[in-house]
């Protein structure tokens, strides 16, 4: 037999595949159907290193082996080349982003190719192809129809280095997770989509998702429900001008009597109108609270909101709250740990019951009133007269009429008696759609003076991104495209006047949000996708990708589908079913890999010096799928040794004995339990495991004389997911006409899987001193009769035997006196 040469035998069967079209779909078949999806990526210069097909393998593996078993097979690829990523690598090399786009995808398809992975390439999506974002730009106008995009002056997320407005969810520790800059609070112009009128949906549609506990958890935190209560505070000024009104979130209004200051966010819109030219006399010190508002929109989230710093904060002089329930006057502060888009931007401060608000009462000399008394007296964490802080529930002390009510009963009577409102807030912000940048999908309306913001009519789609020159980011708040009168300037679609288009483009996360939908029907024209195609393929049953879109990606896009479930585009209300989450790859040095680290290794070289077969094994071999794992180039040639012991094993196959097995018990239970194994652990994504069955077997096989072609058969259909490639050589070799990958999946006995021989440890005395082996389930008075033979046990046997003590199939203990 020749010796392996992956080179020639991966080049031949990449191109059969092709030829013979294994991989594509079929529509609305007679069949179950597993539909498998990668989050797909953004096309970058650098192209894939050595961490980013570990996922593509993966969901490669699994659709093979869902092929296999029966399934019709939807496993698409395609390319998310909209936004910054693209826009900023095409500005450092003074290149077209489309130019950009166009090369960095081929190179990146040649690179997969070659990893042999079986994508439905007929099926090929670019969210900047004007024939897709048609329907991105068709969702966005149904969302603006139903009122769910709106537009915005308030102060929002600016990044500095990037020119354009961000989300919440596009940063990372108060920086641009782009670039890294620390992002400023500016007003600007912008369109948002209202995705906290789906923040309870998107809670609630958690729990029937086969995710990772850790991604629905995050999740839930960035929605972070709070029930509670809105409490207006009557706001009087010295100065003896009209009472205002502020509203305060509390989830503890039990502890409105205790309640001894008020604490506004630097963002917060009466700050910004008290600072106000026009409102300079409301309070006696604002050059001093104009300076701290300052300073704080300096400071990242994760400084203002750390809990082991210093307070901060200023008092608002000229002013105070009254306390709706006890009358108090109560001081106003400003202070950076408060956030405008948290609650209403205002809290009360309790420091006899609220930690933060003791440490900083402590810090200004404010006063600590006791409201609460627990049911006993807690040792760990007992009131002392105001100078510890009770968290938990109680009885009420000083608090009026409600004096000895339980706290949880009396939350709701003390809203009510003071006028609130019981409400359910959210963490969740409104997500700032718009980009002040060229590289995206057009935003589908029009402005007109008379008929003010028009939506473009249907029929109009796509509004295509103009070609030009010059599309660096102004600065200014606008975007490059408002420099283009030609295509800024139209007719009003209602009044036929002058009117100008939308300048502003949608952010990179737009295409993204629907994609999945398009794969199930890429070609039409009429509709973002066939009803009766979408209820054949939906929901995703296994999305793969980065734990790192748990906040951005994976909510914008379940809000998307919510908004469609509603309005009978789709007919399932949540995306994704199965999610798996990706562990790095870390580079030998253990840090990511980056050509900023010069740590990157390239699959390209890889897979050239040892085979995709070699290389793919490798990479799910490496560890737990979802953990992270450290590259190491020597270690790959164990993956290698494995393959080529397989080449070498299959000149001992009895080919023309078609029928034949080896019916040797215990290599037939080893056989059995490796189909059990490997197909639970492809399953389960537990490819590591799977592979190491495999090892197993092949050690088995290694073993025999002369290997039966009917296991071997099953051998290399295990295998074929890993090493797609040489299993389907081997296959060919044992005169099988059609491709491994159409075969059927082994099935495995469980009869057989069931020991029939098991070996027996022998002790004397509580010490192990010979084993046995025994069919399955026999007497103790067999198993001690065949103790009884072996030498080593004989010798120690120099006593009267008092008893013996028996587990059936694994222990034999003889005591002797």
């Amino acid at each position: 037999m020749k010796p392996y040469d992956h080179k020639k035998i991966e080049t031949k069967w990449q191109k059969e595949w092709v030829r013979k079209g294994i991989y594509k779909s079929k529509e609305l078949a007679d069949l179950p159907k597993s539909y498998v999806l990668d989050m797909f990526p953004y096309p970058s210069g650098e192209g894939l290193h050595v961490g980013h097909p570990k996922g593509y393998i993966a969901t490669d593996v699994y659709s093979r082996f869902k092929k296999m078993s029966g399934y019709n097979i939807l496993h698409p690829m395609g390319w998310d080349a909209f936004g910054l990523p693209a826009e900023n690598y095409a500005i450092k090399n003074k290149t077209h982003p489309r130019k950009d786009v166009e090369k960095n995808i081929k190179r990146y398809k040649k690179q997969l190719s070659v990893i042999g992975l079986n994508y439905d390439w007929s099926r090929e999506i670019n969210t900047t192809d004007p024939s897709y974002y048609t329907w991105t730009q068709w969702i966005f106008l149904q969302m603006y129809k139903k009122g769910l995009a709106y537009q915005s002056f308030e102060p929002i997320n600016w990044c500095p280095s990037c020119q354009t407005g961000l989300a919440n969810e596009d940063l990372e520790d108060g920086k641009c997770e782009r670039c890294g800059s620390v992002v400023e609070k500016r007003p600007i112009r912008q369109w948002v989509l209202k995705i906290t009128d789906y923040a309870e949906k998107l809670l609630s549609g958690l729990s029937g998702l086969d995710w990772p506990e850790h991604i629905k958890e995050s999740q839930r935190n960035w929605i972070g429900k709070s029930e509670g209560a809105e409490i207006d505070f009557r706001i009087e000024f010295e100065s003896g001008q009209k009472s205002e009104l502020i509203s305060v979130f509390t989830t503890r209004p039990d502890t409105l009597y205790g309640a001894t200051f008020l604490v506004l966010s630097p963002e917060h819109p009466w700050v910004t109108l008290a600072l106000n030219e026009n409102h300079k006399d409301v309070l006696k010190n604002t050059e001093e609270v104009r300076a701290y508002t300052r300073s704080a929109a300096s400071k990242t989230e994760i400084e203002r909101t750390d809990a082991t710093k210093n307070k901060t904060g200023v008092a608002l002089q000229g002013v105070f709250a009254v306390n709706p329930a006890s009358g108090d006057k109560l001081p106003i502060f400003v202070a950076d740990y408060v956030f405008a888009e948290h609650g209403t931007g205002a809290v009360m401060g309790v420091p006899a019951h609220d930690q933060r608000d003791f440490d900083f009462a402590q810090k200004f000399n404010l006063p600590v009133k006791e409201v609460i008394r627990p049911h006993r007296i807690d040792p760990v964490n007992p009131p002392v007269n105001g100078k510890k802080t009770y968290t938990g529930e109680g009885i009420l002390i000083s608090s009026g009429k409600f004096d000895g009510f339980n706290s949880t009963e009396a939350k709701g009577k003390i809203v009510s008696s003071v006028g609130g409102r019981m409400v359910t807030r959210y963490k969740l912000c409104d997500w700032v759609f718009s980009r002040q940048r060229y590289w995206g999908e057009p935003i589908p309306l029009i402005h007109c003076e008379k008929c003010g913001v028009v939506a473009v009519p249907e029929k109009d789609l796509p509004v295509k991104l103009p070609d030009v020159k010059k599309y660096e980011p102004t600065g200014t708040g606008e975007s490059p495209l408002a420099e283009i009168s030609k295509w800024v300037n139209v007719k009003c679609p209602t009044c036929k006047g002058k009117a100008k288009r939308e300048t502003n483009t949608m952010p990179q996360w737009a295409g993204s949000c629907w994609y999945y939908l398009r794969f199930m029907d890429p070609k039409n024209k009429k509709a973002i996708v066939d009803p009766k195609k979408e209820k054949y393929w939906a929901p995703v049953d296994v999305y793969v990708g980065g734990a790192e879109h748990a906040t951005r990606h994976l909510i914008y896009v379940r809000f998307w589908h919510k908004f469609l479930f509603e309005h009978g585009v789709v007919s399932t209300s949540e995306p994704f079913q199965r999610l798996y989450s990706v562990g790095l790859i870390l580079a030998e040095d253990g840090r990511k890999m980056s050509k900023r680290f010069g740590n990157v290794v390239n699959p390209d070289e890889i897979i050239a010096l040892y085979g995709a077969d070699t290389f793919r094994i490798y990479e799910m071999f490496m560890g737990p799928f979802g953990q992270a794992s450290g590259w190491d180039t020597k270690s790959i040639m164990g993956s290698r040794r494995f393959i080529e012991r397989i080449w070498r094993m299959s000149e001992k196959v009895q080919v023309k004995n078609v029928a034949g097995s080896n019916q040797d018990p215990k290599f037939q239970q080893i056989l059995h339990s490796t189909i059990s194994k490997v197909t639970n652990d492809i399953d389960s994504f537990s490819f590591n495991t799977a592979i190491s069955s495999l090892m197993i077997l092949s050690k088995s096989f290694e073993e025999q004389a002369a290997i039966m072609r009917s296991d071997f058969e099953i051998f290399l259909k295990l295998l074929a997911p890993f090493a797609p490639h040489v299993a389907d050589e081997l296959w060919g070799k044992m005169e099988n006409k059609q491709s491994i990958h159409t075969s059927d999946w082994p099935i495995f006995d469980q009869s057989k899987i069931v020991k029939t021989i098991v070996r027996i440890a022998i002790q004397v005395n509580g010490k192990v001193r010979g084993e046995i082996e025994v069919p399955a389930g026999s007497s103790e008075t067999d198993v001690k009769a065949k103790a009884m033979e072996l030498e080593s046990v004989k010798k120690w046997l120099n006593g009267e035997i008092k008893r013996a003590i028996f587990v059936k199939d694994r222990l034999l203990n003889i005591v002797i006196g």
